[in-house]
């Protein structure tokens, strides 16, 4: 009996290590084939037609400002004031009447100078590959430039390398070192690995695809 024990638990042991080397392994290829399209500096960005502002909640627990979204923002209206990009989507959530990542990017973006008119507006990026995929079905972007923090754009870039797209990434000012980065690395390690079952096994399609929206550029 003990010796079964002893196997059943070996055996166990011996899987979880190498799924986790697998899951490690995969997330240092994410970073390593997505470094040379990432950007850190405004001056080194290359001119794209539209940028692609991923979204994320502007307040965390109690009301506290949420830094992942204000660094965010601040990046987008960087780019746009350098002309760097000459059209900004916006791709979020939109789960109820009471929460709405898009329209609350929007107007902060306005308040920050960026006129209206060159704002669209992605209501169904659930997730990130909803907005990747949706970037160019549903707004017609070939080349473009996203916009996150480095360890989300590392899997941005994944994606839309992997569908055929030609993109590079901004990185906003991150937050290194304080809890919530802590959790956000953590949890990359499987979405990750979700990103490379959706785009290699799975096929996974958008949630949602409907009529095309047109981009209005500034000239």
């Amino acid at each position: 009996m003990f010796r079964i024990l002893w196997h059943i638990v070996k055996s166990f042991v011996t899987v979880t290590l190498v799924v986790g080397l697998g899951i490690y392994a995969l997330d240092r290829y994410i970073s390593y084939s997505t470094q040379s399209a990432i950007y850190a500096e405004v001056k080194n960005v290359p001119h794209k037609r539209a940028a692609l502002l991923l979204g994320t909640a502007k307040y965390v627990a109690k009301g506290k400002k949420n830094y992942f979204y204000v660094y965010r923002i601040n990046a987008a209206v960087a780019l746009w004031k350098a002309g760097k990009v000459d059209a900004i989507v916006v791709s979020g959530d939109n789960a109820s009447k009471y929460y709405n990542e898009t329209i609350r990017m929007q107007k902060d973006l306005i308040k920050a100078g960026v006129p209206k008119k060159y704002i669209a507006l992605d209501y169904a990026g659930f997730r990130t590959l909803d907005s990747i995929l949706r970037a160019e079905s549903i707004f017609d972007l070939k080349e473009y430039t996203v916009i996150s923090q480095r360890f989300h754009l590392e899997r941005a870039l994944y994606l839309a390398k992997n569908k055929g797209q030609n993109v590079i990434g901004f990185a906003a000012k991150d937050i290194a070192g304080t809890k919530a980065a802590r959790k956000m690395a953590l949890r990359e390690y499987f979405t990750r690995l979700k990103a490379f079952l959706d785009v290699h096994i799975l096929d996974t399609k958008a949630t949602i695809m409907d009529d095309k929206v047109k981009v209005k550029y500034r000239k």
